[in-house]
């Protein structure tokens, strides 16, 4: 009897996670025996969890909210990336026990981004960054590799964008949060890292007028799927692209590895982890 290989996404809360709809639906439309599931995971439970999941079958699995910086310290192998980024989001266990983990979160972004706008230039000027949490470090991780030459942040609270140009250097900039829009009148791409504007937050209040009618705007939020930040930044002519996106797109290398093939992210994926 062969032994059907297992993945699924730890994290607590996990029940409104679309990793799992995701995968199946990939594990399905190839053709391929295998299963991927949501597991949630408190804190206390982690390193306990990870040590045993080989031993119930799993290959791999992605990582959530909370896990994605404390689960660093049990892995035996890290990726350069996401020793940069201090996170990782995808997790492979060797054969030998061994966890390997890397961080997926930039490629997704920087895969949706160039998907929804193919004619985005990176190196036309600064990107603006709203927000400096964990999905902004690995956005700027992405962005420096593609050549923008500049990267302006804000946030609410200022020391965590200054932690964040502590750590990147020259090449990053701050700004106080009640000056945010000032940010947008040279940049290139635009994009908002924060929960602002998601179902159950705070609305995001940052006046957009100021923004360049050929800036890339993008939301790493998706529900909704068309944030008040994309809705103003189309009614000012600008490029906008979904965060839908940077989820579907950062599952392809986890899938990949896990079950020897990679995943296409399409029109019909959208729909099935939409449905």
């Amino acid at each position: 009897m062969t032994n059907i290989p297992r993945a699924g996404v730890i994290g607590n809360p996990i029940a409104h996670s679309l990793s799992p709809k995701l995968h199946g639906y990939w594990l399905n439309r190839y053709g391929l025996e295998g299963s991927y599931t949501a597991l949630k995971v408190t804190e206390d439970a982690l390193e306990k969890t990870l040590r045993e999941l080989p031993s119930q079958g799993f290959i791999g699995a992605n990582v959530t909210i909370p896990h994605k910086v404390n689960v660093m310290q049990f892995a035996d192998q890290i990726t350069d990336r996401a020793t940069l980024i201090g996170a990782a989001n995808t997790l492979i266990f060797k054969d030998d026990g061994r966890i390997f983990a890397d961080n997926t979160d930039g490629y997704g972004f920087m895969a949706n981004l160039r998907q929804g706008a193919p004619d985005w230039d990176p190196k036309a000027g600064p990107a603006a960054i709203f927000g400096a949490g964990g999905a902004a470090r690995a956005i700027i991780v992405a962005l420096a590799d593609a050549g923008v030459p500049e990267i302006i942040i804000s946030n609410r609270t200022r020391p965590k964008a200054e932690a964040l140009r502590d750590d990147f250097g020259a090449r990053i900039s701050v700004i106080d949060w009640v000056q945010a829009d000032k940010m947008l009148e040279e940049a290139n791409t635009v994009i908002n890292t924060t929960s602002l504007g998601m179902v159950g937050a705070q609305d995001f209040k940052v006046p957009l007028d100021k923004m360049r009618k050929d800036a890339v705007v993008t939301d790493i939020v998706y529900n909704p799927l068309k944030t008040p930040f994309l809705v103003a930044a189309e009614k000012l002519g600008c490029t906008t692209v979904d965060g839908l996106g940077m989820l579907l797109h950062q599952g392809v290398p986890g899938f990949e590895r896990w079950f020897g093939q990679r995943p296409e992210v399409d029109e019909a994926t959208r729909q099935a982890v939409l449905s």
